[in-house]
């Protein structure tokens, strides 16, 4: 531009200069202008695709045979991929452009990727995930967070963000994933579709990107059950005709209790939708954390040994932290050369995982393998062979978007709390969507022990139609009132209540204090003294609820805000639980219980 100034000065005279300018002017403007609208109409691209795409192409099914053939299984149905797929011609991405910049494109596409071609179904592109598949917000600094159709403030949840958004958002039938410690089954919960984890091991990883081997499993999302259905078919290889087996569903109450949302929108629904169905045993409730913490010895090395994580809490943080020390470990084994060399740009949270992997020395790795075979025989044993574990998939709604401080602390712990179950064990899961609670996606998942895949789809196949009844039924019912909260007492009861405590009958001693309650709905030791019995059984949803209710007509009941920090810290709600032990000091700045759990959850949050 300088140039063509210089040139007018010099030749200001010459018509043949000011036509040279006025094209070269012509030029820059047209030139910014088609800049501007390539910038604009790939924003529109973006937003019309909700950010689910990292790259979209075209891999055409393999041809239909000729009639009178059947049709491919899958034909006419069309799904994207998650960007550690390998494609033939393509750079598989990792989704990190420093690792896409220091690999060669694929030679070879991967083994599941050419199994749905043959089947009937057209590939349309690759999806945005996690850094590293390291994630679980579905967060990504270099590419963008794809949109969560239900919720557009809220992260997707990862790693395989991309997949579950381009389904939920309707942009493909069907779409895979990976899951390591949750990234299917979180964003099929966030998003509200359909999520499935199968058997580790179960379908062939050739041509895909690993993160920890021991952990890895290739996972898909639909909207559709029988998409699900048709999809695991092709990917797990599995016989078209089965004979039908008795179903027998075991819930896992403590579990529950992890969940704010309330069971008549969980437990409830599941419980009503097999009333209806034929096969289907009556349901059995355990306390699962309490099962694992007897039947998988080498858990015991791990737990915290703390009064304030009872009745087995504390065996599913230690099923976690093995789970996440696995993980870590085998990451560090795969790319830990590949990290020191490139020192790839990361983004914050993902950073501090990936350099707490590679910079972690890892002792006694024997021990983890131990736990995770003793975790599938606990599972085996439990379930037998016609046994689905029922649980919440995740216990909180999806964060807002770009939080400050990503997932906490207690976000993570209570996550993978449920999410390690079928991580440890090796069986397959699927997440199941059950409507909305307060604008929040609701879901369940089936849990079922290694190699029952198709048993699993099957049901899956078999529920769905009754269980979205059932939330339709739920949703439009009023809350149903908590009969133990709404009890009265008196002091006799009361008396009762406290002998049975002493004497361990924490059941009966639940009974006497309710009674009391009934006739007397207004005396804050009563609620609080059935906290105490509710905490003895786990019952720790109920334990709080009691100790909030005693607050509310004793804002000075020191025993109850212990009470109530034990029980919230139980369920994994660290800050909640700092704040009572912190007015339990206020009120008695001596107190013992409170100055030690004050300092021990501070330790824990920081």
């Amino acid at each position: 531009m300088s140039k063509t100034l210089n040139l007018i000065k010099t030749n200001a005279s010459n018509p043949k200069v000011w036509i040279v300018a006025g094209i070269t002017v012509a030029g820059i403007i047209v030139l910014a202008e088609t800049s501007r609208r390539r910038r604009r109409k790939a924003m529109i691209i973006k937003r019309e695709d909700f950010g689910a795409f990292l790259e979209r192409f075209e891999l055409i099914p393999f041809p239909q045979p000729p009639p009178p053939t059947a049709k491919l299984p899958l034909s006419g149905l069309t799904f994207a991929i998650k960007d550690i797929f390998d494609v033939k011609g393509y750079v598989t991405g990792f989704g990190n452009p420093d690792w896409q910049r220091t690999h060669e494109p694929a030679d070879k596409t991967a083994v599941v990727v050419t199994a749905l071609l043959k089947n009937g179904a057209k590939c349309v592109g690759k999806t945005v995930m996690d850094e590293l598949a390291f994630g679980t917000t579905g967060e990504n600094k270099h590419y963008g967070t794809p949109t969560n159709p239900n919720m557009p403030s809220n992260v997707p949840g990862g790693s395989s963000s991309g997949s579950a958004v381009a389904v939920a958002a309707e942009l493909v039938d069907f779409a895979l994933g990976t899951d390591t410690i949750g990234c299917v089954r979180i964003p099929a919960s966030f998003c509200g579709i359909l999520g499935f984890r199968p058997s580790h091991g179960a379908i062939s990883t050739i041509g895909l990107l690993p993160n920890s081997q021991s952990l890895d499993a290739i996972g898909w999302f639909a909207r559709d059950p029988s998409i699900l259905h048709r999809v695991g078919h092709i990917l797990l290889q599995l016989k078209p005709v089965e004979l039908r087996r008795a179903r027998r569903l075991v819930f896992a109450d403590d579990l529950f209790q992890l969940s704010k949302v309330p069971k008549q929108k969980t437990v409830y629904v599941v419980s009503k939708a097999i009333e209806k169905l034929s096969g289907y045993q009556s349901p059995n409730h355990i306390n699962f954390a309490q099962y694992i913490a007897s039947n998988v010895p080498s858990l015991k090395g791990f737990c915290q040994h703390s009064k304030n994580l009872q009745n087995g809490i504390s065996t599913l943080k230690a099923l976690s932290s093995v789970m996440v020390s696995l993980h870590r470990y085998e990451f560090k084994t795969n790319y830990e050369e590949w990290v020191k060399d490139v020192k790839p740009r990361l983004g914050p949270e993902i950073s501090h995982c990936v350099l707490e992997a590679i910079n972690t020395t890892y002792e006694n790795v024997k021990i983890l393998y131990k736990v995770k075979a003793e975790m599938r025989a606990a599972l085996q044993s439990l379930l037998k062979d016609d046994g689905i574990l029922v649980i919440p998939t995740i216990a909180d709604p999806p964060l807002k978007l770009n939080s400050k401080k990503g997932a906490s602390t207690e976000f993570h712990d209570r996550a993978c709390a449920l999410l390690s179950i079928a991580s440890m064990s090796g069986g397959c899961q699927v997440s199941v969507p059950l409507g909305k609670d307060e604008g929040f996606p609701v879901s369940v998942s089936f849990i079922t022990y290694h190699a029952a895949d198709k048993f699993l789809l099957d049901t899956v196949l078999d529920m769905y139609a009754s269980l979205q009844d059932q939330v339709n039924v739920a949703s439009n019912s009023a809350p149903f009132t908590d009969a133990n909260g709404n009890m009265d007492a008196s002091e006799l009861l009361k008396e009762k209540g406290n002998a049975a405590f002493k004497g361990m009958q924490w059941n009966k001693a639940v009974n006497y204090y309710s009674e009391a309650i009934k006739l007397n709905g207004t005396n804050a030791t009563y609620y609080n003294n059935r906290a105490a019995a509710y905490l003895e059984l786990g019952c720790f949803q109920q334990a709080e609820e009691d100790c909030s209710k005693a607050l509310s007509l004793d804002k000075k009941n020191v025993k109850a805000y212990l009470r109530r920090g034990t029980a919230r810290e139980s369920l994994l709600c660290y800050k909640e639980a700092l704040e009572d032990f912190k007015h339990a000091l206020v009120l008695e700045p001596q107190n013992k219980v409170a100055n030690v759990a004050e300092k021990r959850l501070r330790k824990l949050i920081s």
